[in-house]
């Protein structure tokens, strides 16, 4: 049965308020030292005044649950929690703690972990999908996100959300519930997608995918996945109903390994952006969407700026010298997409073993990332900052000497937070073409949304999202 969740999510917070006034007790990792009994005695009265929902630790749930209920047969709902300290236990231990939970009469069991690591989540997944009675099971902190936003493809009874200006890690807000990821229409069909990255905190994914699913009447969810170690998370995470990942900063390159097939463009480039699920076999099919989306959006800028005469059957970037800074896989992805189009390109980066690799594969020059600070390009150059220098928080550094930008042509910056870079800003006060890293994600995303469904992407739906809220 399809659970309405959406209502759900403000009563849980009226729970949490009675629990934070009645006192979480330290013996359960809180901080409420006060009177026991006074604290259940709170908790009895607001069975008493009709609250929806009361929630009480397993440890002292087995008298409380008999007693309000032989007291009020058709009154508000129990929770009985178990929260739980280290790591996840396993299936076996979690089957037996839910097993003395559900002894106590419990209308509704909660368990709560902190998770070191988003594969022991498959456990929580696994608790919530063979549970006798309705359960609440997720973990907390930023590895534990997914397992509340999953919560109701696998059965979850309840989803928690906190307050705007509340924010909790782990925690998503009311608001991203409701509008982001409208967890009310997520059912046992839904598929899965994600961001796999280190961090994770900073993608718009979830605000684009999601409501570009939705538009399209695809049953599906993305949500951002913090991973720590690609082998265990391909390892644990081997089921059809997680059925594509988008790969972000640092595993671009690392993630072509845990491929069982990778795409000619994509093993060209040696980096991996998306990933697909094929439905017939389960085996994982590496693709590149950055290297158009990227070399895409800068042709178009020269080309609707008149930077060109008269119609070419050539690329605009023909000939011209191509400066990249960073030999990641965004770098990787735009060296390669620029030498296809006939540019020269010039690789920097911190690691020039890695820079001279990436060289090699587009017939270029390779130098050292501090150089590049020197470096006096030819005029009319094309530059393209693949690191993370200007990323929020840390916006206000730009990996080329200022005054050498008045030489290039045109700046692309792969960084999209914020929208406008200080090195764009820099760059569009010297005079060059300017293209923002957003551009480039909203491409490459067209590109995994048709990818991940098998649909062409709504690209003006989709445009408008960014345009509004990027």
């Amino acid at each position: 049965m399809r659970r309405k969740v959406g209502p759900i999510i403000l009563s849980l917070w009226l729970v949490g308020f009675v629990k934070t006034f009645c006192g979480w007790p330290r013996w359960e990792g809180g901080q409420y030292e006060g009177d026991e009994h006074t604290r259940l005695e709170a908790l009895r009265l607001a069975h008493d005044l009709g609250a929806d929902y009361i929630d009480v630790e397993l440890k002292v749930a087995s008298d409380l649950v008999g007693e309000v209920k032989n007291k009020h047969q058709a009154g508000g709902k129990v929770i009985v929690s178990s929260y739980l300290n280290g790591a996840t236990p396993s299936k076996e231990d979690l089957g037996h703690l839910v097993a003395r939970m559900q002894a106590t009469g419990a209308d509704i069991i909660k368990v709560v972990s902190n998770a070191d690591d988003i594969t022991e989540l498959e456990r929580i997944f696994h608790l919530l999908s063979r549970s006798e009675v309705p359960a609440v099971a997720y973990s907390l902190g930023e590895r534990g996100l997914i397992s509340q936003l999953l919560c109701p493809k696998f059965g979850g009874a309840l989803v928690y959300g906190a307050m705007e200006g509340n924010s909790i890690p782990g925690l998503p807000t009311l608001d991203n519930l409701r509008e982001t990821y409208k967890v009310e229409n997520i059912n046992s069909d839904t598929k899965v997608f994600g961001l796999v990255s280190k961090p994770v905190s900073h993608s718009k994914g979830p605000i684009l995918h999601n409501p570009a699913f939705r538009h399209a009447n695809y049953n599906g969810i993305y949500v951002p996945m913090f991973v720590d170690d690609l082998k265990e998370f391909f390892e644990v995470y081997t089921s059809p109903e997680f059925a594509g990942y988008s790969v972000g900063f640092p595993y671009k390159e690392a993630v072509v390994q845990f491929c069982d097939e990778v795409h000619p463009l994509a093993k060209s480039i040696g980096a991996v952006n998306t990933i697909i699920r094929k439905p017939s076999d389960g085996k994982l099919v590496g693709y590149n969407t950055d290297c158009e989306g990227s070399i895409a959006a800068i042709e178009d800028a020269l080309k609707e700026q008149k930077s060109i005469n008269g119609a070419s059957l050539n690329s605009p970037l023909a000939g011209k010298q191509f400066v990249v800074a960073g030999a990641g896989g965004a770098g990787r992805a735009i060296a390669v997409g620029a030498k296809s189009r006939g540019a020269r390109v010039i690789i920097f980066d911190i690691d020039l073993a890695r820079a001279e690799s990436l060289a090699q594969v587009v017939s270029g020059e390779a130098q050292p990332f501090e150089s590049l600070a020197h470096f006096q390009p030819e005029n009319g150059a094309i530059l393209a900052n693949a690191t993370p220098i200007g990323m929020h928080p840390s916006t206000d550094r730009i990996p080329v000497a200022e005054a050498t930008l008045g030489s290039y042509q045109l700046v692309f910056d792969a960084v999209y937070t914020p929208r406008k870079t200080r090195l764009l800003k820099d760059a569009d006060a010297a005079g060059a073409i300017t293209v923002s890293g957003v551009e480039m994600f909203l491409r490459q995303a067209i590109g995994q949304f048709n990818l991940f469904t098998g649909r062409e992407a709504p690209k003006d739906f989709m445009r408008e999202i960014v345009l509004s809220k990027f």
